[in-house]
């Protein structure tokens, strides 16, 4: 025992020496300690224990007190002591737990140990071996460092030796099979050197020979000629089909009007004028129109070079339209009545332009004066006043102007009769006083008044295309569907224009 006289209690040894401290903890009154402490106890529980127990110097009342911190640790209530045999009995389980795994893995290792017992038995074999291998890797430890560069290559070039590998297995097992043979030019490298040209059908014509289309005594002249002969009929067959298709020019002889003897402003002054019907009517097929004015002489206001005969060859055709009475001295008759003299001036006008166009070959297309002065440019006169010198004829004009009207024939050999087919006779509209009296030379009569036998129209039969009518076509559109549609007159003579344009 230590020589130490302290309060404080001496470790007590390992329950079941026999020693004092276990046997005054056990004859401590109103201890529940059992007798045999458990055999999981710590040491450090056993210590607390024995220092919480009253020294032997202690007295009886110190012994027996429980409020002292020894007595505390060591008096546990029912309930504690059972909780602490609980943990007592897990804690035996795990410690049962862990000898099994442990036995487990005892046998594990005793079948670890007889396999590693063989293969120390076969490495036993290997040492030398391993002892040679040793003196080797010292040997071809500079020969490492040229391998590992080595494969570095071989890993760029593995997948090219693989693709040949592959693609001469492919090969030797495609020649492997039986297949048709194939032609040389298959099986053999090209050779883009050498020029291979088609082979020659037997049938091919030879290439030496002429062609089938030239004649055998062609020469290079004769083949040159024929060129230039079609290049020009081409050029010609071109500009023949502009000038064709060109829109026709037809020019309108002009009214005249004279100034007024003493009067002021625009009747003081010379008027030169077209009635717009007479426009409208030829431009209905999509021609143009235009005026044709007096031309200038010598000695007048504003000369100039130009004459009638330049606008006959530049345009197409010439259209004579109504007005005033054609003058007596066109004829050579002396006038009958002084209110009647007609105009002089209009009538050498137009006499000229006519000749002009019928000389350069174009067609002329009078209409009511128009086909008067026609029969007077080829010598023929006019009734002057047909109520006086026809007293038997009809009434040919009235108050009504173009709403009077008679009825027309067209006598045997007229071309009337093609031109308005199933027509011999027609109602025509009647704004004229004077009429053709003697026809002129050369001249037909192609058309007469159905009562009275004057004539209403003729035609100059030495000319491709000159004719006068008596009635006013222009009329007859507005004047109703029982007048003559003298659309296939108009027709007829701009399809001569168009034909003699060049």
């Amino acid at each position: 025992m230590s020589e130490n006289k302290s309060n404080e209690s001496i470790p007590p040894e390992t329950p079941g020496t026999g020693s004092p401290a276990a046997d005054s903890s056990a004859s401590i009154p109103g201890s529940q300690t059992p007798a045999v402490a458990p055999a999981s106890s710590t040491n450090s529980s056993d210590a607390s224990a024995a220092a919480a127990q009253p020294g032997p110097n202690a007295t009886a009342a110190e012994r027996a007190s429980t409020d002292a911190p020894a007595s505390a640790s060591t008096v546990e209530p029912v309930d504690t002591a059972k909780a602490q045999r609980d943990d007592a009995a897990a804690a035996r389980a795990s410690v049962a737990r862990a000898t099994a795994q442990q036995e487990t893995a005892a046998r594990a290792t005793a079948s670890s140990a007889s396999a590693a017992n063989k293969t120390l038995d076969a490495k036993a074999s290997l040492a030398a071996q391993v002892q040679t291998a040793t003196e080797a890797q010292a040997s071809l430890a500079a020969e490492v460092e040229n391998a590992t560069e080595a494969r570095a290559a071989e890993a760029e070039t593995g997948a090219v030796s693989a693709i040949e590998s592959t693609t001469e297995s492919a090969t030797e097992s495609v020649t492997s099979k039986p297949v048709s043979s194939l032609p040389p030019e298959f099986s053999t490298a090209p050779d883009f050197g050498t020029f291979r040209p088609p082979p020659i059908p037997p049938d091919a014509p030879d290439m030496k020979a002429p062609p089938a289309y030239l004649r055998q005594s062609d020469s290079a002249w004769s083949v040159f000629g024929r060129v230039m002969k079609a290049r020009a009929r081409q050029i010609f067959d071109r500009a023949g089909q502009r000038i064709t298709q060109r829109t026709l020019r037809i020019g309108v002889s002009a009214r005249i009007f004279h100034p007024e003897p003493g009067a002021k402003g625009l009747r003081g002054k010379t008027l030169q004028y077209l009635e717009e019907s007479i426009a409208h009517w030829v431009m209905s097929r999509d021609v143009l129109v235009f005026m044709i004015p007096t031309v200038g002489h010598q000695g007048m206001l504003h000369p100039s070079n130009i004459r009638l005969r330049d606008y006959a060859k530049q345009l197409d055709g010439l259209l004579l339209q109504g007005g005033a009475d054609v003058s007596p001295q066109s004829y050579t008759e002396p006038a009958t009545r002084h209110e009647w003299p007609g105009d002089r001036v209009r009538d050498m006008y137009e006499l000229e332009l006519l000749h002009e166009f019928i000389e350069a070959g174009k067609p002329v297309l009078g209409v009511c004066r128009g086909c008067q002065l026609i029969n007077v440019a080829f010598g023929g006169t006019l009734y002057q006043d047909i109520a006086t010198d026809v007293p038997t004829a009809g009434v040919h004009v009235n108050e009504q102007y173009d709403q009077h009207r008679h009825p027309i024939r067209f006598p045997d050999g007229s071309t009337l009769v093609n031109m308005f087919p199933g027509h011999r006779e027609a109602l025509v509209n009647s704004i004229h006083h004077q009429a053709v009296r003697t026809i002129g030379r050369d001249l037909n009569i192609e058309a007469v008044s159905a009562h009275d036998g004057i004539i209403e129209a003729v035609r100059y039969r030495r000319a491709p295309f000159v004719m006068g009518v008596q009635w006013h076509p222009e009329f007859h559109r507005a004047g109703g569907d029982e007048l003559l549609d003298c659309t296939p007159l108009l027709d007829t003579f701009l399809r001569v224009a168009r034909e003699t344009r060049f």
